[in-house]
């Protein structure tokens, strides 16, 4: 369904479950970002009636999810920390094309936020299925559902607004991409990593 090109080995589970503490505080972050880059999207087309109504949805929901985690992480004695930085989007911002007319732009950004839900919903998936941790199997097989859905939502939208695009095209040439940068990850504690 999500038409990645690399599955994630689901032994990465196993490099998860060796910190916990880590992989929540950096799901914290990449929820937090996620509901940024929604707010974001507002501001820099504000013209998409149904675009703006959507994103500002998917903001509250992405900050849902952060105070979820952030719940999960001070239930368990620990504190958020710094944030951590993202070596799997800053690999995949190098494929982002730059320059172009604003709606090639908007396509551009809405492929990204495409592909890092449909990389972070099976992350979860793989998580609910494979973690010891039932509470935590349970929370991700939850969040799961929902990363589908915003994967969905930021492909309709940049098919939807691509006029005169081959969004598909691109589709493919970000899922190719990101194949060859997934490939490189799956051996640190967390949620792209």
């Amino acid at each position: 369904m999500l038409g990645l090109k690399l599955p994630t080995d689901p032994r990465w589970v196993n490099i998860a479950e060796q910190n916990i503490k880590e992989i929540l505080i950096d799901h914290a972050f990449c929820e937090q970002k996620a509901a940024s880059n929604a707010i974001s999207i507002i501001v820099q087309h504000p013209e998409y009636s149904d675009l703006v109504t959507e994103m500002a949805a998917l903001a509250k929901e992405e900050l849902s999810h952060f105070e979820m985690v952030h719940e999960k992480i001070k239930s368990r004695g620990w504190i958020l920390g710094r944030e951590r930085k993202d070596a799997y989007v800053n690999d995949l911002l190098k494929f982002v094309k730059k320059g172009g007319s604003r709606i090639e732009a908007l396509v551009e950004k809405l492929l990204f936020g495409a592909l890092i839900e449909a990389r972070s919903c099976e992350r979860f998936r793989i998580l609910s299925e494979n973690i010891q941790d039932q509470e935590l199997a349970e929370f991700y097989r939850m969040l799961m559902v929902s990363e589908a859905n915003h994967y969905t939502l930021f492909l309709s939208f940049a098919r939807k607004l691509g006029e005169g695009i081959d969004v598909n095209k691109r589709w493919q040439e970000f899922l190719d991409y990101e194949a060859s940068v997934i490939a490189q990850y799956g051996n640190k504690e967390t949620i792209h990593g």
